[in-house]
């Protein structure tokens, strides 16, 4: 029986900004603990608009034109949330120019809802270079 948890963790500690670790696990069923230091999970600190952006992109297959439609947001829109998301996860090497969208084009995102602020910035940041 898996239920989702009510609360997610932080990723960064709330005294100094530093990484926080796992160090208990608990049981649900029954009760039991394990103590220790356990592994850093890169998806868990994940916002859930990034996991859905994560589960939609895996579901098909990779394909931005089928993550566009789920969506409901542009091609450029797609790509620069995937490449936000990839950025996030620290598995973008050097960004890619996204030139099919004009500053315009990005604040009508915003606008919309279907770019955030941050992802926004870092578009129109990749627009300035060109």
């Amino acid at each position: 029986m898996t239920t989702e948890p009510k609360y997610r963790a932080p990723s960064d500690c709330p005294v100094c900004g530093g990484d926080l670790i796992t160090t208990r696990l608990g049981c649900r069923n029954c009760g039991s603990e394990l103590a220790g230091e356990f592994g850093h999970c890169d998806f868990c600190a994940l916002e859930a608009r990034d996991v859905e952006l994560l589960r939609v992109f895996l579901a098909s297959r990779g394909n931005l034109r089928e993550v566009e439609k789920h969506l409901g947001v542009s091609y450029p829109t797609a790509r620069a949330r995937f490449t936000a998301l990839l950025m996030k996860l620290g598995l973008a090497g050097e960004a890619e120019p996204i030139t099919a969208m004009t500053r315009e084009q990005v604040l009508s995102e915003v606008a919309s809802g279907a770019l955030s602020p941050a992802e926004a910035a870092e578009v129109l940041a990749q627009l300035g270079q060109d």
